[in-house]
């Protein structure tokens, strides 16, 4: 019964339009994984809408050493699909779905996405920098060695060095992808943070 329960409440939600059969069509997640998702989801924001704020608040917690609330503004942007300003179930657990068993090309496509602040379909040396900068401070000072002031800028070149490829001073998601694929075969795996870290 509790199964039908979750089942009902999941496609019940009144501003989640897509209901569990859909989700199941979307994502990657079994119907108990979905389930248990929701109920986790219920449980932190039992609204079924997580505004930015609160999502900085659930975010910061994984990263008590550092600010992590500029990289979580940044995260809630590329969650937020539909852009209007709020995280719901679905916004959650489509983005969660790519990330965790996404293709490759669906993982590339959502970490350019990321990195593309403005979301015109060029990642600028200035919106990198701002990325990097928040990866930074979430990640603390409490580092190992400690980082230099101007170890950002220096990953940003080094990013743009790998990354544009015809030297333009943007790049776009071909040249993202094409680089990412030939780093991942000369290395033998797939690695998000290989790439871009």
């Amino acid at each position: 019964a509790d199964g039908g329960d979750a089942e009902l409440e999941l496609s019940a939600v009144r501003h989640q339009p897509e209901g569990l059969e859909r989700l199941l069509a979307r994502t990657k997640f079994t119907k108990k994984e979905l389930q248990s998702l929701y109920r986790g989801f219920k449980s932190e924001c039992p609204s079924g809408l997580v505004d930015e704020e609160t999502f900085k608040l659930i975010y910061s917690q994984f990263f008590p050493q550092g600010d992590a609330s500029t990289y979580a503004h940044f995260l809630f942007d590329a969650f937020d699909a539909d852009r209007n300003g709020a995280l719901c179930f679905q916004d959650f657990v489509i983005g969660l779905s790519v990330l965790l068993r996404g293709t490759v090309h669906q993982k590339l496509k959502w970490a350019f996405n990321l990195y593309d602040i403005n979301k015109d379909g060029y990642i600028t040396k200035e919106e990198m920098l701002e990325i990097m900068k928040s990866i930074y401070d979430m990640m603390g000072r409490c580092t190992h060695p400690t980082l230099q002031d101007s170890a950002p800028a220096e990953h940003v070149e080094l990013f743009f060095q790998k990354m544009d490829r015809n030297g333009d001073g943007v790049v776009t998601f071909e040249e993202f992808l094409e680089t990412c694929q030939k780093v991942s075969s000369t290395a033998g795996a797939f690695s998000i943070d290989a790439i871009l870290l």
